[in-house]
């Protein structure tokens, strides 16, 4: 049985795991970390990682990205696997989640859904074959509550295309003014309305044809299941940077 810290427990996100790890036999969460206390907690919850007396095998983290620092550091000391699962990560914060991958396992992902990485795995092999002919464009939406425009999954697959192509090319974050469109750019858009869990749309449009992939999560639970998935693969894994690939064997 796989033991893990949840950090976040008392969320949307975090709650929904537990009820998922319920389901499952080969998994527990058996404490967790939050400013928040819940009075109807099945396991201890600390307000401080620091606090923590319970032995884990995995550190699962759905909070804020002002975590890290703690979270590494703890981590470090105790020699426990990281997974995260927190987005917007400054520039100095993934270069921190780099250094620490070189002495211990961690696991990064801006989407823990099995859907939306295996639609970024497909973008890997088809980007540079449509670039010539077609434009890019990325359109998220989520939920008001959601707190960084884009998304770290529309900037996921974004890089992935990016990444791709042999050609330079720039994100547009929105479009106002009065001028075309460069075929060099990939247009980001970002929309935020009601309860929406998160809907990803990359489209791209050519001369009288357009292509379309999108994916649609109707429930949390698409994350709490790829976030327990990468806990149990990284229960056993020696130090490095991980992600859905490797969770998935794409």
């Amino acid at each position: 049985m796989i033991k893990v810290l949840l950090i976040g427990c008392s969320g949307k996100m975090g709650k929904m795991i537990y009820s998922s790890s319920e389901k499952l036999d080969t998994i527990e969460i058996s404490a967790g970390i939050d400013r928040k206390s819940d009075a109807i907690s099945k396991f201890p919850i600390f307000t401080n990682i620091n606090e923590c007396t319970i032995p884990v095998d995995v550190i699962l983290d759905f909070s804020r990205p002002d975590s890290l620092d703690g979270i590494l550091e703890f981590a470090a000391s105790k020699k426990i696997p990281v997974v995260l699962c927190t987005t917007g990560y400054s520039e100095d914060q993934i270069k921190s989640i780099k250094l620490f991958s070189e002495k211990n396992p961690i696991f990064r992902s801006a989407n823990m859904s099995i859907g939306i990485n295996v639609i970024n795995n497909i973008l890997k092999n088809i980007s540079s074959l449509l670039y010539e002919d077609f434009d890019i464009e990325i359109i998220e939406k989520h939920h008001n509550q959601k707190v960084d425009a884009p998304s770290g999954t529309a900037l996921l697959l974004g890089d992935t295309i990016k990444d791709s192509i042999n050609e330079n090319t720039q994100y547009v974050h929105g479009r106002n003014g009065n001028h075309k469109r460069e075929h060099s750019e990939i247009g980001v858009h970002a929309i935020r309305g009601g309860t929406i869990v998160g809907e990803h749309e990359i489209i791209f449009a050519g001369e009288g044809e357009i292509i379309e992939l999108k994916h649609t999560a109707l429930s949390r639970e698409v994350f709490a299941v790829g976030a327990l998935k990468a806990c149990v693969f990284m229960a056993k894994q020696k130090p490095g940077l991980y992600n859905m690939d490797n969770v998935l064997n794409l």
